[in-house]
């Protein structure tokens, strides 16, 4: 039997309609997998016919599972707009924070076998610098135990802390959140994966501040990454940040104190050839590892590569 997979339409104000029906048009690269949008219908019918992209999508309210793969259906969610590229923000923020509690209920219904939600500009739809990870992760009631993982088979990276500012960071780290996340990413990896990862933890200050006895390293990052080797989780640590990607082939994830301390090396290595996936969840989300690409809407540009990954992901996984 295939598998189900929903795709959250996302942002409105995006290139997500142009990059689902480009994936749908290379549905032979995931035969295994059905897809369909949770999303409103006629803004996608009308945003396609601006780009001219002709799809066959139909409107659904209830899952046609026989017929998934003879077309794009869309679970129709509410929306009223007047210009299709450009909706009020009250009226998108629901409008996408419902398409998420429908993808959340079909999940938890084992209707689906998990998610895919296309980009949103986080400022528009959660007021705050927090982002979609945090938003499921508050709704399952795991916050500060979720791990936001990008993913690609030759290597992983996650950050500790995710959307905050950089002098925030060390404020923010403590031994129990850097031993959470790392045993909810080995958890994900036995469970979705069935083998443990071999993780390796960086430090925060260059060189590791030496290790010096007033470093994070020392008072925190060691610490936690000792009670982390006592429960037999592979790890390894604290990496000096500005050497630990030249030994990237020795792990299966490299775990940064800081955002752009694994995303803008990994992003140098391998561009967008990855995924997001939120680790820790109740039920399987992941996401094209790019924005809303608001620069390029309406010029039928945009790559699919980073969405069809993420679909195919689905193969990978023990679901």
């Amino acid at each position: 039997m295939k598998k189900v997979v929903a795709i959250v339409a996302g942002d409105p104000e995006s290139i997500s309609s142009e990059l689902i029906a480009k994936a749908w048009k290379e549905k032979q690269k995931y035969k295994n997998i059905n897809i369909f949008i949770i999303g409103n219908f006629n803004l996608i019918k009308k945003q396609l016919s601006i780009l001219n992209i002709k799809t066959n999508i139909k409107k659904s309210i209830n899952l046609d599972y026989e017929n998934l793969y003879k077309s794009l259906f869309v679970y129709d969610v509410p929306l009223n707009f007047k210009t299709p590229f450009k909706i009020n923000n009250k009226s998108k923020a629901k409008y996408v924070i419902k398409c998420f509690e429908i993808a959340i209920n079909l999940s938890k219904l084992k209707k689906i076998h998990g998610f895919i939600n296309c980009p949103v500009n986080k400022k528009d739809i959660f007021k705050s610098n927090h982002g979609v990870t945090e938003f499921l992760a508050r709704k399952s009631n795991i916050l500060g135990k979720e791990a936001m993982i990008i993913f690609n088979k030759k290597l992983s990276v996650s950050p500790i802390t995710t959307h905050i500012k950089v002098k925030q960071v060390s404020k923010n780290l403590t031994k129990k959140i850097i031993y959470e996340k790392v045993k909810t990413i080995n958890k994900f990896y036995k469970d979705k994966f069935r083998f443990k990862p071999k993780i390796g933890i960086l430090g925060l200050n260059p060189h590791n501040y030496e290790m010096r006895n007033n470093s994070e390293e020392n008072k925190i990052i060691l610490p936690a990454i000792k009670k982390l080797q006592k429960k037999g989780i592979k790890v390894k640590g604290p990496l000096s940040g500005d050497t630990a990607f030249l030994k990237r082939k020795n792990f299966h994830i490299l775990v940064g104190m800081y955002h752009d301390q694994v995303l803008s090396p990994y992003k140098a290595i391998y561009n967008f050839n990855a995924i997001n996936v939120t680790a820790g969840l109740p039920y399987v989300r992941v996401s094209p590892d790019h924005g809303t690409g608001k620069d390029i809407i309406k010029k039928n540009i945009a790559n699919p590569m980073s969405l069809i990954e993420s679909i195919k992901f689905f193969n990978q996984l023990n679901v």
